[in-house]
């Protein structure tokens, strides 16, 4: 998803914001933030339904052999479509593009990475997460307590914007370097560097 080129831009990007801030910016993006492990099975029972019909209109097998070749079919399809991209590409696109299920999904999917990255163990409660899931086109960033109470969500509604857009341009390096230099600009006026700016989070870009 990210070329090489790219990460060296953002961490380069990362350490220069840091370098205003007392703050700490980590940045994840995710192929997709739902595995869609239903989709599967939902492909594998039409499957299965239709396989028959042409074998009842076409032959004189018997019931016990149609039956076998349904459960054939199933098996097949669902083995088939286990593999993320080949499911991911059968997801129909509404389902894909739903905001509810996109939310739900995406968020959660942030909030674990937000514990697990550490990002919510600085000393000064002064992270940030930036996070994209590229298949649902999806941006959320999350901030630590220590910045929700001095700045409100609505401030990085243009960094997610430029990063969204991003994404959808194919370009999400662009978008992570934009995203982190406004919320870099934003945490510097709230959170100007101590005396002790040590970095407590890493400054490479996760990608799952």
């Amino acid at each position: 998803m990210i070329n090489d080129i790219d990460r060296t831009r953002i961490s380069s990007a990362i350490r220069e914001a840091e370098s205003h801030t007392a703050g700490e910016i980590f940045c994840v993006i995710a192929r997709q933030s739902s595995d869609y492990r239903l989709v599967p099975l939902g492909w594998a029972s039409v499957a299965a339904l239709f396989a028959p019909l042409p074998i009842l209109y076409l032959t004189t097998w018997p019931a016990p052999v149609v039956y076998l070749l349904q459960i054939i079919t199933f098996l097949v399809v669902a083995a088939a479509l286990s593999n993320k991209r080949l499911r991911l590409a059968t997801v129909p696109r509404q389902a894909r593009h739903d905001h509810d299920h996109d939310r739900d999904h995406a968020h959660a999917e942030a909030m674990r990475q937000f514990r697990s990255q550490g990002i919510d163990k600085t000393e000064h409660r002064t992270g940030v997460l930036i996070f994209a899931s590229a298949a649902e086109r999806y941006v959320e960033v999350v901030a630590d307590a220590g910045i929700n109470d001095r700045v409100a969500p609505s401030v990085w509604d243009g960094a997610v914007a430029a990063l969204v857009a991003a994404i959808k341009a194919g370009q999400p390096g662009d978008g992570f370097v934009t995203a982190i230099t406004e919320c870099g600009a934003v945490l510097a006026i709230h959170f100007p560097p101590g005396t002790l700016n040590r970095d407590e989070v890493s400054d490479k870009l996760l990608e799952l």
